[in-house]
């Protein structure tokens, strides 16, 4: 394990061992569960705001998007006081597992360390000049986790507030949500063999799933969190007020992560300016001629 990874670590044990203590401080205050997840999950993502800052690298962020919601997940899934329903835990709990350590693994893989800082977060702090540091705490730190925090909501209806059987639909919203995480796993193996690629240097990925969209991991990822709202609307019976969830996660790759990229790519590949009129930015489409 490098010295980055072990660094991580040791954060995100912190992270966690902080998360722990508030949940186990505001337990006598009588809150919403919800809240008492919200608070904790806002406690923890300080802490790795605190390292970021002390290494001037908001990257030790980036794995907390796969990596915090499994506790998360654990702790819901363990609350229902009217007992503990393994065939849910199971359902939900394959896609998630999948999700999280693929997500993770390929960020242990692509990061090289603190010598290197996501692209994203340099860009903002030159828009932003002395407001760095509110962008890195509010933009680059809470407001992503306050996002996931929202979309995990649904399974807080799925465990607590579910009291109908397990069904077949809750096998097909297993299989939809691990099916988006597969298409995400896929997408990103077709770009690393093409980057592998010496002679791909300063070229557009327009093969495989790269050539029907743009960013086909994001779709992936953002499916991933409407699978997850599923099984939240089987367990209010088809509210769709929880489609807000994954609906805010959608809208945040559409009008930030995906605009970031593009333009990205426009500065780094003369073919990239074609490639994006006739590729869809999300959505798997045949390109137009």
């Amino acid at each position: 394990m490098k010295s980055h990874h072990i660094l991580c670590l040791f954060c995100y044990s912190l992270s966690l061992a902080a998360a722990a203590v508030s949940l186990s401080a505001i337990d006598s205050f009588g809150f919403h569960l919800w809240v008492d997840i919200v608070i904790a999950h806002v406690v923890s993502t300080l802490v790795i705001f605190l390292f970021s800052t002390f290494y001037s690298n908001s990257s030790l962020y980036d794995p907390y998007w796969s990596v915090a919601p499994v506790p998360i997940y654990f702790f819901i899934a363990l609350s229902d006081e009217s007992g503990i329903n393994l065939e849910r835990i199971f359902l939900v709990g394959i896609p998630v597992s999948y999700w999280a350590f693929r997500l993770t693994h390929n960020w242990l893989r692509t990061w090289p360390g603190l010598s290197k800082e996501d692209f994203r977060y340099v860009n903002l702090y030159e828009t932003f000049g002395s407001f760095k540091w509110f962008i890195n705490l509010f933009g680059i730190h809470l407001f992503p986790t306050l996002i996931v925090n929202l979309c995990l909501f649904p399974l807080y209806f799925y465990f607590i507030e579910n009291s109908a059987d397990v069904s077949s639909f809750d096998y097909l919203i297993c299989l939809f949500t691990l099916s988006m995480v597969l298409l995400e796993q896929i997408s990103d193996e077709q770009m690393h063999i093409f980057k592998a690629n010496i002679e791909n240097k300063g070229k557009t990925m327009n093969e495989g799933l790269w050539k029907y969209s743009r960013h086909p991991n994001y779709l992936g990822e953002v499916g991933f969190w409407f699978g997850l709202c599923g099984f939240g609307l089987i367990g209010t019976n088809g509210s769709v007020f929880l489609l807000i969830c994954p609906i805010a996660m959608l809208l945040m790759f559409m009008f930030a992560s995906i605009p970031m990229m593009d333009n990205r790519s426009l500065e780094n590949r003369p073919d990239y300016a074609d490639y994006m009129k006739k590729t869809s930015s999300l959505m798997l489409f045949p390109s137009k001629k």
